[in-house]
C-alpha cells in the first residue's frame, strides 16, 4: 500500500493590476501585515522569517525568488510543513495571480480545511490593499 499524496490548496485570480504592484504587496512587510499577517519578511533567497497570527507563529524560509514573477517559501506551524508558491503571470487585463500551498498530509484535515477557507479571504484582503495602494 502506498502512502497517500499530500494535498494542496490552490487559489487563482485575475487582478486588474500590473505584476510590479502585486509583487510589492507580496513582499513589503507593511503591506503583508494588512492582507496576511504581521511579518519580518524580506525578499532575500534563503532568508528565514516569521508570520505572526493570533493563534501562533509560522516559521518560514524564502525558497524561490524571481522578482515580479514567482515567490516560494516554506510554511511551518503546528505540525504542518508546507510550501507556499506565488506565481504572477501578466495578462491583457493585469495579472493572473496563483497561490499554491502544498504539503497537507491526510491526517491534517483541520489545517487543510483552515487553508481552504483562509486563502480566499487573504486574497480578498490583498485585493483591497491593491485597490488602495499606489
Amino acid at each position: 500500500m502506498s502512502a497517500a499524496e499530500p494535498l494542496s490548496v490552490v487559489v487563482e485570480r485575475e487582478l486588474g493590476h500590473p505584476p510590479e504592484k502585486i509583487w510589492r504587496a507580496l513582499t513589503q512587510p507593511h503591506l503583508i501585515e494588512v492582507w496576511l499577517m504581521k511579518s519580518d519578511f524580506a525578499p532575500v533567497l534563503g532568508r528565514d522569517f516569521s508570520l505572526h497570527a493570533a493563534w501562533g507563529d509560522i516559521a518560514c524560509r524564502v525558497l524561490e525568488l524571481e522578482p515580479g514573477r514567482s515567490l516560494a517559501y516554506s510554511w511551518a506551524a503546528k505540525g504542518l510543513d508546507s510550501v507556499v508558491t506565488w506565481t504572477l503571470t501578466p495578462t491583457d487585463r493585469g495579472t493572473r495571480l496563483r497561490m499554491e500551498q502544498v504539503g497537507f498530509q491526510p491526517d491534517q484535515p483541520m489545517a487543510y480545511r483552515g487553508a481552504t477557507a483562509g486563502w480566499p479571504r487573504f486574497f480578498d484582503a490583498l485585493e483591497q490593499v491593491l485597490a488602495r495602494a499606489d
